[in-house]
Formats: C-alpha cells, sequence, structure tokens
C-alpha cells in the first residue's frame, strides 16, 4: 500500500466512524502501518471537513514526514501497540458511547455472543487506566491484548486492532454492539457468558 493510499483510507475510515458515532466531536483516532510509517488522523480537527492531504505520515518514533496538522494525541499509544504486535498493521481507537461506559466502570464486556469469539477474540478484557497522550496509554492496551483484538481502555474508551483497517474497524462496531446488548441484559436480570 502507497503512503497515498494509507492516507486516503485513513481519512475515509475517520468519516465512517463519525458517522457511525463511534466518534464524537473530534475525539476518537485511527491508524495504518506499513512496517515503516503510520499514517493516523491529525488531532482537533473535524471529520466532516477532513481530506486524505489532512492525514499525518509518521515514523513511531513521533518524527513527522508528511502533514500540515499535529498527529492525533494518542500518536503514542498507537506506536507502542505497533512496536508490541507485529501482526498489527491498523488501530481504531472509539469513544463509542455503550463500551466506553463500560470503561468508566471498569468492567470488561463478557463473552456473550456467539460471534465475540471468532471477531474479537473473546470478551473484551479492560486496560488499566493510564494518562491521555502517554505511551503508557499502549503498554496498558498490550498486556491485555494477547489473545484479543480489541479492549476497553480505563476511563476512556476502545482500542481494536487488525491485519487492515477494514477489520480494526468492523472490531470497534463490534464492541460497541456487544456493549448495547450486554448493557441491555444487564437491566433485564443475570448475563450468562458463554462457556
Amino acid at each position: 500500500m502507497t503512503v497515498a493510499e494509507m492516507k486516503e483510507q485513513v481519512c475515509r475510515y475517520a468519516k465512517l466512524c463519525y458517522e457511525q458515532k463511534l466518534f464524537a466531536g473530534t475525539s476518537g483516532n485511527l491508524s495504518v502501518f506499513n512496517g515503516e510509517v503510520m499514517a493516523i488522523t491529525p488531532t482537533s480537527v473535524p471529520y466532516e471537513t477532513i481530506v486524505p492531504e489532512d492525514m499525518v505520515v509518521m515514523k513511531t518514533d513521533g518524527t513527522v514526514l508528511e502533514g500540515h496538522y499535529r498527529p492525533s494525541s494518542e500518536w503514542r499509544m498507537h506506536a507502542e501497540i505497533y512496536r508490541a504486535m507485529p501482526d498489527v498493521r491498523a488501530e481504531v481507537h472509539t469513544h463509542s458511547p455503550y463500551a466506553s461506559a463500560f470503561a468508566v466502570n471498569h468492567l470488561a464486556i463478557p463473552d456473550i455472543l456467539i460471534q465475540m469469539k471468532p471477531i474479537l477474540g473473546g470478551d473484551i478484557p479492560l486496560a488499566q487506566f493510564a494518562p491521555q497522550g502517554t505511551r503508557e496509554v499502549g503498554l496498558e492496551a498490550v498486556k491485555v491484548l494477547k489473545g484479543r483484538f480489541a479492549c476497553l481502555l480505563a476511563n476512556h474508551g476502545v482500542l481494536a486492532v487488525g491485519e487492515t483497517l477494514e477489520e480494526a474497524h468492523l472490531r470497534a462496531v463490534y464492541v460497541e454492539d456487544a456493549a448495547r446488548i450486554c448493557s441491555i441484559a444487564m437491566q433485564q436480570g443475570k448475563v450468562y457468558g458463554l462457556r
């Protein structure tokens, strides 16, 4: 994938996440990595107005190669995931409401739906809190992503990963869907996880 294709893809999926209400305002971010550089959403730019040229191309050490905006404040988290998980080539970080509510309550989402195991790896674990914008956010996520493709970030939101941006995005969608269904089920009575 060329850098131009990476930027186009990041822009397209960022707009899609915004339309699907996985992002609100200018919150949330996503990136794709080709093994050498990552293309990532810019910080504090409205998703309704972004174009591929607004995406930031950078190395995982923080060196910006292309872009007229600053990269997402969570670029360090993205970089840590790419360094620690070589199979991951895309990340979607959302503040989707139902899943973020579980993160605020410091609750993992149990393995309650048949599609969770094949798509997400099972339950959706909770990564310990780390201050926004620090590499520790990524380090805490790595700890719980073993055998999983998504996790909750305590008091923060969701991180979904994949080999492609399409895959990471789909997983972010499934996390929010599982959180919504689990939330409704908890109001109705006891929740039974899969065995």
